[in-house]
């Protein structure tokens, strides 16, 4: 029924000192997909030092091939990646790993700034190769992970416009803490409780660039939802054809609420079945040129 858009897998996860390990294995997450009824997933490596132990692009291609089908691999590249500078040749490693079968660019979220040349290099770069790319937007400068931005995401804005023909796949609390307007800045460093005041920059921003597409995933794209399920019926009414259903598991055992959340949706009779096989998997499987009902 489902397919993640935004799934994580290590073959080795790693201990974080509090007794957990970080990621989970391919056969921990199928133990938790059965469970939910997601059928497929694309499976995006982690690079940021920041905060995680680096993945390669060819473990991820490894699970994937050895998946029989079940899932798709991302790959992924630091923008300061070969030569560290803003004409690095990034193309020609998003050509090879999309010659081994990737379908995709992500999860991209080095602590640098839209505006930051490298970036800008790695916008450019990805656009010419044809690949999709999904990212984390952050409020906080010089701290944790992410792209950072400003309010309202003006730097997100002039990327969407500079290249067009680049899908962007929204992800992050910094970008869906602004689907409504913020009754403060700081509401930006988190999940907001609060009910959608007014439409904030997400959906304005969908409506003025067809290049900007959502993923659900993790606690933020949750939240986004069940802070105001009268308002998530009609932003996903609008915008249906580029919202795609995601988990962004990490553990285990994490609570994953967006399977409950389109169903009470499409329940309520908020959206209608056609939407909701849409955002469950027909848009991540037309993004994806993956063959599926």
């Amino acid at each position: 029924m489902f397919f993640d858009i935004h799934s994580h897998m290590y073959k080795y996860p790693y201990p974080t000192g509090d007794g957990r390990f970080l990621m989970s294995t391919p056969e921990q997450v199928g133990k938790r997909y059965a469970e939910l009824n997601i059928t497929g997933a694309a499976i995006l490596p982690i690079l940021g030092p920041e905060l995680y132990v680096p993945q390669s692009v060819g473990e991820v291609i490894d699970m994937a091939n050895t998946s029989n089908g079940k899932y798709v691999a991302f790959c992924n590249v630091d923008p300061r990646a070969l030569t560290n500078s803003s004409d690095a040749p990034l193309l020609t490693l998003f050509e090879h790993y999309k010659a081994l079968g990737c379908k995709g660019i992500g999860e991209v979220m080095p602590q640098l700034e839209w505006n930051d040349p490298l970036v800008q290099n790695l916008l450019k770069c990805t656009e010419r190769s044809g690949l999709p790319l999904l990212f984390d937007v952050t409020a906080c400068r010089n701290s944790g992970y992410g792209l950072y931005d400003d309010k309202g995401m003006p730097q997100l804005e002039r990327a969407l416009d500079r290249y067009p023909d680049l899908v962007f796949i929204g992800h992050g609390p910094a970008f869906w803490a602004e689907i409504s307007e913020l009754r403060e800045e700081s509401d930006r460093f988190g999940y907001p409780d609060y009910p959608v005041i007014k439409e904030g920059r997400v959906a304005a921003l969908m409506r003025k660039y067809p290049n900007l597409w959502v993923d659900l995933s993790a606690g933020s794209g949750a939240n986004a939802m069940l802070r105001d399920m009268s308002y998530a019926g009609s932003f996903m009414r609008e915008f249906s054809e580029r919202i795609m259903f995601g988990t962004d598991i990490c553990y285990h055992d994490q609570v994953i609420k967006q399977p409950q959340i389109l169903f009470d949706l499409f329940g309520s009779g908020a959206i209608t079945q056609d939407m909701f096989d849409a955002i469950a998997r027909k848009n991540a499987y037309r993004l994806l040129s993956i063959d599926g009902d």
